[in-house]
């Protein structure tokens, strides 16, 4: 996968770079905002009682960006909005206003492939006892820190391990709607330790009625038969998920988003995982036993091929200028 060698060929690089700077810079292993205040991540600090602390009265997204560029920003704040709508929560800052503090903090801390967290939380006081109308001061903390590989680079040539967890299903929708990104992990930390204790990694829950659902962290694709198939309830509607359907389309694969049987896993052509701490990540090996030939399959690799270029087109990302801590712009005045 000659695309893969480069983009990590390239990833690597610029990492030495930014570890070169990690005793001058001290917000380039990381940097937080919080109250309105830029501070090292490893410094920052919430308030103990904070309702999204005390009973993760939350909710958030994770955008990323790569090789200077922020990666489907608009996306991720407009789901970022449509959680908080549905928690009754809202985003203290406008929305172009929280761009610009983004675009401040990857600057001033010189990382060019960061993993990017905004949490919107209740704030210090409780709903129980609240009237009707009673306005809330919700809280929003955001930090930057190098990127995250749910999947290392170094795993994904061969591809990763999976089991179908059998001790724990995923949390209901009538309990919880899985479309508001959330921490209540409960269930996907009892299918991580599950993956473990059965020689694998990833786990994928069902929902109790032999149908996938999702894993912890990322959305699951099965193909079969060159179509590409995904879960459509109790997941997470992934915009690295939506990044596949667009680049699927554009290859000229179909995508179906339907009920996904359990047994289709274990017939499957190929396997991936996606999310944004990753991208498209392989999985060869499920329930001890190989995926078809054990080997990364051709759609799984034209779809991570297409879905890591689109990381440079302006349609879907723009350019951050780290000299003047803006959004780069070109001469016609458009985003670059």
């Amino acid at each position: 996968m000659a695309t893969m060698d480069k983009v990590f060929a390239g990833y690597h690089s610029r990492l030495s770079v930014l570890q070169s700077t990690f005793d001058k810079n001290p917000l380039a292993r990381g940097v937080a905002w919080i109250e309105g205040e830029l501070v090292p991540l490893h410094e920052a600090r919430i308030p103990l009682l904070d309702e999204g602390f005390m009973h993760s009265d939350l909710t958030y997204d994770v955008p990323s960006v790569w090789d200077g560029r922020f990666f489907r920003l608009d996306d991720h704040l407009t789901r970022l909005q449509a959680s908080c709508a549905k928690m009754r929560l809202q985003l203290p800052l406008p929305a172009a206003e929280v761009q610009k503090v983004l675009v401040e903090m990857v600057a001033k801390s010189g990382i060019r492939d960061a993993f990017v967290e905004l949490i919107v939380t209740r704030g210090m006081k409780g709903v129980r006892g609240h009237t009707p109308g009673q306005k809330f001061t919700n809280n929003l903390y955001m930090f930057i820190q190098p990127f995250i590989w749910v999947m290392e680079p170094a795993v994904q040539p061969a591809g990763g391990k999976a089991v179908i967890a059998r001790t724990v299903k995923r949390i209901s929708p009538g309990s919880f709607d899985p479309t508001v990104k959330n921490l209540q992990w409960g269930d996907l930390t009892r299918g991580l330790f599950e993956a473990v204790d059965r020689g694998a990694v990833y786990p994928f829950l069902t929902d109790g009625d032999t149908n996938l659902t999702e894993g912890s962290g990322f959305n699951i694709v099965l193909i079969k038969g060159g179509v590409l198939y995904t879960p459509d309830r109790g997941v997470l509607e992934g915009v690295t998920r939506k990044s596949v359907i667009d680049v699927a389309k554009t290859c000229g694969l179909t995508v179906k988003i339907e009920f996904v049987p359990v047994e289709m896993a274990y017939s499957s052509d190929e396997i991936f995982m996606c999310t944004t701490a990753g991208g498209i990540m392989p999985i060869t090996e499920l329930d001890g036993k190989p995926v078809k030939d054990g080997k990364v399959g051709p759609i799984t690799k034209q779809i991570w091929d297409a879905y890591w270029k689109i990381h440079w087109d302006p349609t879907f990302s723009f350019e951050i200028d780290y000299a003047t801590a803006t959004v780069k712009v070109v001469t016609n005045g458009t985003k670059h």
